[in-house]
């Protein structure tokens, strides 16, 4: 089931570390014999914006669960700041049988928001994804765009700091794309809150991945096989000095 979920990222018990909203070390996920991701050592550090990029099954979905705290670590050691409130977008955005105000009032008020303020803070979070008018349309009729956006809404109403994200503009017509992807831009700058978002997301859009990244984690069979910034990324002679297969990837050699 698709949702956004907020939660306080706690992934492992223990002292905060400075500068770091996740440390990996070593880490892997197994579902029975099958290894979803193996010994991944990385940080990601507040502020940045990470793209997780490679074919279908690389491991990307299931390292942003475990980021999230939906998925524990079967090898090694993944763990996080438990301050930062964290928020979800999957690629399909679960929508209550409601209407768009309420899928983001309830959010607000399951977090302890009382419910009359929890609406005013809910039709804010559409006017600034521009829904303030399908306010009480029910969430399941709005088009696949309009429900990204009413994610967006939801997520951004909950003031994370980190925001993940699958695929948020996987399934949406070019328009619904650019839309979207303005409005993580603007999250993930700090537009409305004064402080830049930590952003991770996954996504097939190399595009995409040069304008809202700074640094671009390619995965294969759940291995990291390249991280590196993005300028560098997309610098072919540095990329196939660090991994021909990201190399080959990127040109689009490789499915």
């Amino acid at each position: 089931m698709s949702a956004v979920l907020p939660t306080q990222a706690a992934l492992v018990p223990g002292e905060r570390q400075a500068a770091a909203v996740f440390r990996l070390q070593s880490a892997g996920i197994a579902f029975g014999a099958l290894p979803a991701l193996r010994e991944v050592t990385l940080t990601i550090a507040p502020g940045e914006a990470v793209a997780l990029v490679g074919a279908n099954g690389s491991g990307k979905s299931t390292l942003l669960r475990l980021l999230h705290g939906l998925l524990r670590p079967t090898a090694g050691t993944c763990s996080s700041d438990g301050v930062a409130r964290q928020a979800m977008l999957f690629q399909r955005p679960f929508m209550l049988r409601t209407s768009a105000l309420n899928n983001v009032a309830l959010a607000l008020w399951l977090r302890g928001t009382r419910w009359r303020e929890a609406q005013g803070q809910a039709l804010a979070a559409l006017q600034r994804v521009g829904l303030a008018d399908k306010a009480a349309q029910p969430a399941r009729t709005l088009s696949g765009g309009q429900q990204q956006r009413l994610a967006l809404a939801r997520a951004w109403a909950l003031q994370p700091d980190v925001l993940l994200l699958d695929e948020p503009t996987a399934s949406l017509d070019p328009h619904a794309k650019r839309e979207v992807e303005q409005l993580i831009a603007e999250f993930a700058a700090g537009q409305g809150r004064g402080k830049p978002v930590t952003l991770v997301f996954a996504s097939h859009n190399l595009g995409q991945v040069k304008r809202l990244a700074t640094r671009v984690i390619y995965l294969e069979h759940g291995r990291v096989q390249a991280d590196l910034p993005v300028q560098q990324f997309f610098d072919a002679e540095r990329l196939q000095a660090v991994s021909p297969a990201a190399h080959l990837f990127v040109k689009g050699e490789l499915v």
